[in-house]
């Protein structure tokens, strides 16, 4: 069968198994940071954009290609989910693809590595990196990856072609052509992998096991062979030297690794060797699949130790074989290292493993797998038809389990409710399965999830920050129905929860002025300060409550603030002309009014100031944006008897 054709039925099949990713909703955890909740990713691409995303620290990494991809998927989707899960699954319908031809080109072996190619594809740990709009880190870095190991399978065949005895040679003049090509495109792909996503640091390790199988470029172990072939990947050495020292400066910066603090390094690699063996475990039997799994407070021995055997056994196992079958070795420290970044020994996140750190170290065990398989075939132990049954076999119930578990990230709600059913002490999934009922309005049992969270992670602040933002969430729908008491006691709950809420304590301040309870709407107004000096919202209603006392330049003190930070907000460039046109400074006031109506021509309120304050010297005018105000707001009848008395005197 042709290469087009594998391909072509690689991305069909992968794009029919996984096709329901795409009416699957937003999740709340991590997807606000990603994308619901981040203006600036929504805005699309600018330049003030694309500037942001190669010097943001948000999300606790440092990947500017994935903040990039997901403002262009904003600009050509918009906000639904489904135009950015398309995006993930197109990615990984072509990553399937790259593998097969990687693979195809380096061994010449068609039908297994489409085998590979297609366990890549159809697996159900892979299911979290497309259905998770979070993750197009993952099939992103992936992508550029596979173009890598392509690009570096070309240039090291070519070398072989021309009988390169030194690597070092590799980029001098002397050179193919070719050559010199294929490894600078090799080395610009694995780049943007890492700008994608830093667990790519690895990639390196993988072309020296290439060049061990099945290039065969590494004839030996000797110093004499390996390090003409260590210096030739210098370069890529040191882009990942560079990667980890930004990822670990971020991560540090950012709070990220925080749970170090909790969890000591004797218990980080008591995680990491059970890890290992989970991973396989949910490789061959991939069911109760969750996210997250929570981290144990400590693992028994007899977990560790038998995770320790089997990790040290099948290693000792894979260098014994290595020898004679190539491919095993390959694979089996291909999974191994690979994983190294996100084993946990560095621990960031509160995480204990996730399906989505598979994504590409899969790939050597399914060559083991497939290779493995071929091996037992040609030793005349197995029929091929048999063969062929199980390997289809095998495909069918990948995809069958695939297909069930992408039902469980239809929404949060699904998706936290079937990772409360398959795990224990999950205090993330309960989290989150509270915010999104008191979302929906199911404040009892949201309210029941936050109270089981706290008993398994009693103190967390994101835990009461969530807890909180559920009551938060109720007040600030009551306020704005015109419902200021009920407001009130619900945004008292959320501070009584978590005191740093900054959002509770500004309309808090809000609904007290609203009840002309000033005093103590400014204590809060203060509080919100004090957590946040810039918090703009905060500023301006302090201003206004003081404004409606009549302490002027307080109020004006406020405003001004605002204006230092966002020159263009039209409320302080309002409110601070109310305050002008208080103390009789007209024409400054005129100024502000006109620059609000300037920045946003439907902003009435700005325009019936604008018509107060020149109502005395310039009826004309004022008549002019009087009109402009109830044409804006047709049902102001303060503004039309203004306009009417003009209109009597003219």
């Amino acid at each position: 069968m042709h290469n087009a054709i594998v391909c072509m039925l690689l991305a069909l099949v992968t794009a029919a198994v996984f096709w329901p990713v795409v009416g699957c909703d937003f999740v709340n955890y991590d997807d606000p940071t990603y994308f619901v909740a981040n203006p600036r990713v929504q805005a699309g691409l600018t330049l003030g954009n694309v500037i942001w995303a190669f010097s943001t620290l948000d999300a606790h990494n440092w990947h500017p290609l994935t903040w990039l991809s997901l403002m262009v998927d904003a600009d050509m989707f918009g906000e639904k989910a489904a135009g950015l899960h398309f995006t993930n699954l197109f990615f990984h319908a072509a990553n399937a693809v790259l593998l097969y031809l990687l693979l195809q080109r380096l061994t010449a072996a068609k039908w297994r590595s489409a085998f590979v190619a297609a366990l890549f594809a159809l697996h159900p740990l892979h299911v979290e990196s497309v259905a998770w709009v979070s993750e197009r880190k993952d099939v992103l870095s992936a992508f550029f990856g596979l173009l890598a190991l392509i690009c570096y399978a070309r240039f090291g065949q070519e070398q072989l072609k021309i009988g390169a005895q030194n690597p070092a040679l590799n980029l001098s003049p002397s050179s193919a052509r070719g050559s010199r090509l294929n490894y600078s495109l090799a080395l610009i792909f694995f780049v943007c992998a890492l700008l994608s996503k830093p667990m790519m640091v690895t990639l390196p390790f993988v072309l020296l096991l290439l060049d061990w199988w099945p290039m065969q470029r590494l004839a030996s172990l000797t110093p004499r062979a390996v390090v003409p072939l260590l210096l030739e990947k210098a370069p890529f050495f040191l882009f990942s030297a560079i990667s980890c020292v930004i990822t670990f400066w971020v991560q540090k910066k950012s709070g990220a690794m925080d749970a170090l603090a909790n969890v000591p390094l004797e218990g980080r690699l008591d995680n990491a060797l059970v890890s290992y063996a989970r991973y396989l475990g949910k490789t061959f039997l991939p069911v109760n699949l969750a996210n997250p799994y929570p981290y144990p407070n400590h693992w028994k021995f007899p977990f560790v130790f038998a995770s320790a055997v089997l990790l040290i056994g099948l290693s000792m196992f894979a260098v014994w074989l290595g020898k004679r079958f190539r491919f095993i070795c390959v694979g089996w420290f291909w999974f191994v290292g690979m994983l190294i970044p996100v084993i946990g020994l560095v621990q960031v996140g509160a995480q204990s493993m996730a399906d989505r750190y598979t994504y590409l170290p899969l790939t050597g065990v399914f060559i083991i797998f497939s290779w493995g398989t071929c091996a037992i075939l040609k030793s005349g132990k197995c029929a091929a038809p048999l063969i062929a049954t199980m390997a289809f076999m095998i495909l069918f119930a990948c995809a069958l389990q695939s297909r069930n578990q992408i039902k469980f990230w239809k929404n949060s709600g699904t998706l936290f409710r079937h990772a409360l059913a398959v795990t224990k002490n999950n205090d993330v999934a309960y989290s989150n399965l509270g915010a999104y009922l008191s979302t929906h309005g199911q404040m009892p049992e949201a309210a029941l999830c936050f109270e089981e969270a706290l008993k398994i992670n009693p103190g967390d602040p994101a835990l009461l920050f969530n807890y909180a933002t559920a009551y938060y969430d109720i007040g600030l729908s009551l306020l704005q129905n015109g419902q200021v008491d009920e407001s009130i006691v619900q945004f008292r709950k959320a501070l009584e929860i978590y005191p740093g809420f900054k959002e509770a304590h500004n309309n808090l301040g809000n609904a007290l002025s609203e009840v002309s309870q000033t005093d103590e709407a400014m204590v809060h107004f203060q509080k919100a300060l004090e957590i946040d000096p810039n918090y703009l919202d905060a500023q301006n209603n302090f201003g206004i409550t003081l404004l409606q006392i009549g302490r002027l330049d307080e109020a004006a003190s406020h405003f001004e603030k605002v204006l230092q930070i966002k020159p263009d907000n039209v409320d302080a460039l309002n409110d601070l002309g109310v305050v002008l046109m208080q103390k009789g400074r007209l024409d400054e006031a005129v100024s502000n009014f006109r620059k609000a109506v300037a920045i946003q021509p439907n902003y009435a309120n700005a325009y019936v100031n604008l018509g107060d304050a020149l109502a005395r010297n310039n009826k004309p005018e004022a008549i002019k944006n009087y009109q402009t105000a109830l044409n804006l707001q047709p049902g102001d009848e303060s503004t039309r008897k203004k306009l009417q008395a003009l209109d009597a005197e003219q």
